[in-house]
């Protein structure tokens, strides 16, 4: 008899064992679904769960305490960046109109007689002033991408873009003695893009590949929409390629550069679901993009 009584305790023991087991899997599912929730909005809900459990009341409890801290982290950090977006904008904005009038001036002083060592120091002055003044507007463009939200998205032929960018470049191409080699397919490219920020891809990069020219340039558009860049750079390293992307970062033979024309292109060209990168080998530089053809996936 005592044998049965003692199988029975233990099969009930097993059995609430059991019961607490899976209410304890249960409440832990139910934590994990409200903690990914919770991560993935803006809100001062937190982990509630029906469980009596002293563990998994202790739990929800030291969940909700990271959840706080995590918030407060990603208010102060959205605000700050906020404030900073806002202080650039504003400081870029502010300096264009004394630029422009400095700008102004030094052209009236251009057109006066002066001694050769007067022209030295004002063609020094206006350098100075056209850096600065670049510098500005790439800082004012470059706030006006990142407080963009999601661009509008519409068919546009890719080619048509890229020829439109090439040829208002054609003025800077000739002052270098650069004849482009141009390679675009018969038909139109197509894809889903914003032509604005397109446009303004193309022509950062035009810019950065004359900038680092050996007084070459290729520009090629493949039939699946693969563009390339390419010139010889043997001013630059791989080194310093590999950072081209980064935000304000120059390479120092650079005249008058911000750091900023690429970092906008990338920006801009993942906003549109599309990738770009920079490559560097035996002396030439190659920048290439894609964009996701949207009727493929159709």
């Amino acid at each position: 008899m005592l044998p049965w009584i003692l199988c029975s305790l233990l099969a009930m023991v097993a059995l609430a064992q059991a019961v607490k087991i899976r209410s304890m899997q249960r409440n832990m599912e139910e934590i994990c679904t409200m903690f990914k929730e919770r991560l993935s909005m803006d809100t001062n809900t937190l982990i509630t769960v029906s469980s009596g459990d002293r563990h998994v009341l202790r739990l929800a409890r030291e969940i909700n305490k990271e959840l706080r801290l995590l918030r407060q982290q990603r208010r102060k950090y959205l605000h700050g960046d906020l404030e900073l977006k806002e202080a650039v904008t504003n400081i870029s904005h502010d300096l264009r109109t004394p630029i422009t009038a400095i700008s102004g001036y030094l052209e009236l002083l251009e057109r006066e007689e002066k001694s050769e060592t007067v022209e030295r120091y004002l063609a020094f002055i206006c350098n100075r002033t056209q850096a600065l003044k670049q510098l500005t507007e790439e800082l004012f463009g470059y706030t006006l991408v990142l407080s963009v939200g999601q661009l509008q998205l519409v068919s546009v032929d890719v080619r048509a873009v890229l020829e439109e960018s090439i040829l208002s470049f054609h003025g800077a191409m000739c002052e270098r003695q650069i004849v482009p080699a141009i390679r675009l397919p018969e038909h139109k490219v197509v894809r889903q893009l914003e032509p604005g920020a397109l446009s303004r891809i193309f022509g950062n990069v035009l810019h950065n590949a004359l900038k680092y020219s050996d007084g070459d340039l290729c520009v090629e558009l493949g039939e699946d929409g693969h563009i390339l860049f390419e010139n010889g750079a043997s001013g630059l390293d791989g080194t310093q390629v590999g950072k081209l992307f980064h935000r304000y970062f120059t390479v120092e033979t650079a005249c008058n550069a911000t750091g900023l024309g690429l970092s906008i292109a990338r920006t801009l060209t993942e906003q549109m679901g599309g990738s770009i990168g920079a490559e560097y080998e035996k002396g030439r530089l190659r920048i290439w993009m894609d964009f996701p053809d949207s009727t493929s996936k159709q």
